[in-house]
């Protein structure tokens, strides 16, 4: 994955440097879908070719100017695939009302939340959430590297996002190749020798990027989604990043506040159609 684009470490989340840096770690995520991705002269974009728009888009355009030209752009590159235009801060004023004219559907405003991580970790340091429940004895949060172990990682978030079976063995497959793996830790929340939840966090730009929390459906709301923010966010620590960020989706959005996360900016998301 490219890291030509890389913002200085920030000092505390609220300053611009901060959220540059949060929103450049969230482009290498996604853009680290596509082995052959790289940040481009009008727009950045990644094509995993994977049947499921959360692996295939647009997440930035350099200029408003731009944007017809960068939309006949990706509706070319990513013809026969589902995809979405993320919208932030990193994109320039006007680019959501432009996308609207040139045939964007807005699906979705998404708060992107951060967490400062500016203090030491260890034995001694809080990171559990008030209010929150207590995880089911016996559970325990694993590193996942590959294998077996990576194969149950992928179907137990590929269930809870409703992506179709068919396309299990190849994301697994993107998973172990990805360019950026050295920035990437995979945590599996096991329960009776079951994976029952997943996350995955990506230490680049100073910033610990939470991604892919999920735990499967009958084993919600007992904990376990705490349980794995917890491991994330003392890695984080671990890693030396300065703040913790993701973006919630309005499930998790609660949980997240209770860990002291701030909704400091925000995601549009749009789709075209085919």
């Amino acid at each position: 994955m490219p890291h030509d684009d890389r913002t200085q470490a920030p000092k505390a989340p609220q300053d611009p440097g901060a959220m540059a840096a949060v929103f450049a770690n969230f482009r290498q995520y996604l853009m680290g879908w596509d082995a052959e991705s790289r940040p481009g002269s009008v727009l950045d974009q990644f094509r995993s070719g994977l049947a499921t728009p959360q692996f295939n888009g647009v997440v930035r355009v350099r200029s408003v100017s731009a944007v017809g030209q960068a939309v006949a752009a990706a509706r070319e590159d990513l013809a026969g695939l589902p995809w979405w235009w993320w919208v932030g801060p990193d994109s320039p004023e006007g680019t959501a009302d432009a996308l609207g004219r040139h045939g964007g559907r807005e699906l979705a405003v998404l708060p992107v939340m951060v967490r400062s991580l500016d203090h030491p970790a260890g034995p001694g340091t809080t990171l559990t959430p008030t209010g929150s429940e207590d995880a089911p004895a016996g559970l325990r949060v694993e590193t996942v590297r590959d294998g077996e172990s990576l194969a149950e990682l992928v179907r137990t978030y590929r269930t809870s996002m409703g992506i179709a079976p068919g396309l299990e063995a190849e994301m697994v497959c993107i998973e172990s190749r990805r360019e950026d793996n050295a920035d990437i830790i995979r945590m599996a929340a096991v329960l009776d020798d079951r994976v029952v939840g997943s996350t995955v966090l990506i230490t680049a730009h100073g910033v610990a990027g939470i991604f892919l929390v999920h735990v499967a459906e009958a084993h919600r709301r007992q904990g376990i989604g705490a349980a794995l923010t917890v491991a994330a966010l003392r890695v984080g620590q671990e890693r030396g990043m300065h703040c913790a960020a993701l973006v919630a989706s309005p499930a998790g959005e609660p949980l997240y506040r209770r860990f002291g996360f701030t909704t400091m900016s925000e995601y549009r998301l749009f789709a075209f159609p085919a």
